[in-house]
Parts: structure tokens; sequence; C-alpha cells
């Protein structure tokens, strides 16, 4: 099967615009119509939340340890809540937190 868009990606990557500091135009050096579809595809996933559901999320994040921004993106990429119990994921998290606050 030829590779879409004209280009081929290694396994496990889903083909969203670049993570580095690429210079040059916001869509690297891939498809500007994928790049799109990636940015309207983040801003629906972070639409207008009701506050009632924000309120749940940022009292259930704090007493977790996280912020309301990692709890939401564990929901939206793994389609589950934390809980207590998930302790490991939890401190993957804030691992995760410290390594890109060191850079």
């Amino acid at each position: 099967m030829a590779p879409r868009f004209g280009r081929s990606t290694n396994a496990g990557h889903n083909g969203g615009p670049p993570l580095d500091d690429y210079e040059g135009p916001p869509w690297g050096k891939g498809d500007p119509h994928r790049f799109l579809h990636w940015k309207r595809a983040h801003a629906e996933a972070w639409r207008k939340v009701p506050a009632d559901i924000v309120r749940f999320r940022t009292d259930k994040a704090d007493r977790l340890g996280l912020t309301y921004e990692e709890y939401a993106l564990e929901i939206l990429e793994r389609g589950r809540h934390l809980q207590v119990e998930d302790a490991e994921r939890i401190a993957e998290i804030k691992a995760a937190r410290r390594r890109r606050r060191a850079r």
C-alpha cells in the first residue's frame, strides 16, 4: 500500500505536526492539509467544557496532585478517569512534568 499524502512514516508515527524546534512553516515538511486536520482536531478536543465538569476535573486533579490540563489530557488520550489506585501512571505524569520543566 502506498503511503498517504506522498510520504512514508515510521511505525507508531501518527503523522501529526513536528514537535521539535523546526524552523519553517508550522506544518513542517509534511502536507499542510494534514496539519489543518490536526489543528481542528486539537481545538475540538479542548472545546468549551461545562463549568460543572471543569470543577469536577479540577477537584479530582488537585486530589491526585495533577494540573487540570494533565488530568483532562489523560481522559482525552486514554478515555478513562484516573483514580488514586493509578499511582504508577500518576507518578509517570509527574515525572514527565519535571522533565519538561528541567529543559
